[in-house]
Order: structure tokens, then sequence, then C-alpha cells
């Protein structure tokens, strides 16, 4: 996605290969994820002794590479969405002038606390096994912080998609916005037949790249279980992402008043 050409961030089919792109990236994170236990220790505050730091050992290295990752601008580009946006020093390397794709304030829309919840309550019982290896607790963080990143960038991308159908359907979009009506934006910007594709090609995804061909024949062939990916895609992806749409329409017309 080139945010230097606002016209083909805003094509809708250009979103949508994005996204198709990410399921990707998500599936082989969930993979490399569920090669470990759960850790719980991991993601309870003071389950890991930090100093000066009060939270879990997942949230201290999220945070930290968070920091050395805005020092290179990361998080200056339109996509990205940190997790502790108050956290963050300035960059290093000179800004980059990105032309305006998201109206008002697009970062004002962040759901990071609550993928984070969803991830550590639902997904990570769902992929793996119980248990702790004390040995791996640094492994497995690493994995959970790609997941999470992952996840928030697929979810987030959702105010995409709703500029695209905005600028389509500007006048419609444009009187629900004023009403507030929330069930009327949900409605607009939902298209069952594609959420149908996304999981059937989310199955088949899972499927072929969580099978070690040569364990076939062994009961431990399968890296992840691809029905919880698809779980993970209906119950929350999905519908956490359609809110982000909902709520970064609601505040569309606040620059323009």
């Amino acid at each position: 996605m080139d945010f230097l050409r606002p016209d083909t961030v805003m094509d809708l089919n250009n979103i949508r290969a994005v996204l198709i792109r990410m399921e990707d990236t998500i599936v082989f994170n969930l993979i490399e994820r569920a090669k470990f236990p759960r850790q719980p220790s991991s993601y309870q505050k003071g389950g890991i002794a930090i100093p000066d730091f009060d939270g879990s050992f997942v949230d201290w290295i999220l945070r930290e590479e968070e920091i050395v990752h805005a020092k290179v601008r990361r998080y200056q580009s339109p996509d990205e969405v940190p997790f502790f946006p108050d956290d963050l020093p300035e960059p290093i390397l000179p800004p980059i002038s990105y032309p305006p794709v998201l109206y008002p304030h697009p970062n004002k829309v962040n759901v990071n606390d609550r993928i984070k919840d969803f991830y550590v309550s639902d997904i990570v019982p769902s992929i793996c096994p119980e248990g702790e290896q004390k040995e791996n607790l640094g492994s497995s963080s690493l994995c959970d912080v790609e997941c999470l990143r992952s996840l928030s960038r697929r979810i987030h991308f959702g105010r995409f998609v709703a500029e695209s159908k905005f600028l389509m359907e500007r006048e419609t979009m444009t009187a629900m916005i004023k009403a507030k009506d929330m069930a009327g934006l949900d409605a607009a910007i939902t298209n069952s037949a594609v959420e149908k594709q996304v999981l059937a090609r989310l199955k088949k995804k899972a499927e072929t790249y969580g099978i070690d061909p040569n364990l076939m024949s062994s009961p431990n062939h399968k890296k992840v279980d691809a029905d919880a990916v698809v779980a993970m895609y209906e119950n929350w992806v999905i519908p956490l992402t359609k809110e982000v749409e909902v709520e970064y329409l609601l505040h569309r017309l606040d620059q323009e008043d």
C-alpha cells in the first residue's frame, strides 16, 4: 500500500488485496505461537518482576519494541496504531509528508486494549496447550507481540475500508452520520457474502499452512487448529473491524464541521 498515492489507497480492491495478504501473516504468526504452551505468567501483571514497570511481561516487550520502532517513524504511517501511544518518543528520521487519507484524527480509533484482551483470554487458550515453559517465556512472548501487531493492523485497517465506502456513498452515509445512525452505518458497511468468503479462505489457509506434510500419519501433524483460527475471525476480528469502521465514520464529518 503506497500511502503517498491516496488514489490507490482508497481503491477498495487494493484494500481487499492488502487484507488478504494480512491473513497469511496472521496465520503464520499463530502457527509460531502455537509451538509453545500458554505461559500464563507472561500475561499477568507482576507475573514476572520487571524493575520500574507496572504491567505484564508481554506488555513490557510490546512497549519497549514500540519505543524503538517509533524512533524509525513506524507510527507516523497511517496504517499503524500503537498499543502504548503515550510512551512513544519522536522519530530520529526526518518525517514523511503523507497526503491525508483518513479524516479527521484516525488514531483516536484505538481498540488495542480489546484486541489484547481477546487474544489472551480466547485465542491463546484455543491454539496452545496448557502449561508453562520458563525457558521459552522470551520466545513465546515475542510471538505474542507479533500476533498482537498483525491483529491490530488488520482490525484498524477497517478505517480505510470505511473511508473508501464513505467516498463511494458520501450522500447516504453523511445523512446517517449526522443522525448518529449506528445501525444504518453497520448495515451499510456489512457485506455478508464477502465475510463468508473470508472465513472459507482463512480455513483453507490455516489447514494448508498449518499441516506438516512429512507428519501426515502422526496425530500431531497439525501446527495450529484451523477451526480456532476461523472462530477468531468470525467472533472477534470481523466484528471488531466493523466496530472500528462505524466509530471512524461517526467522526468522519468532525473536521468538515
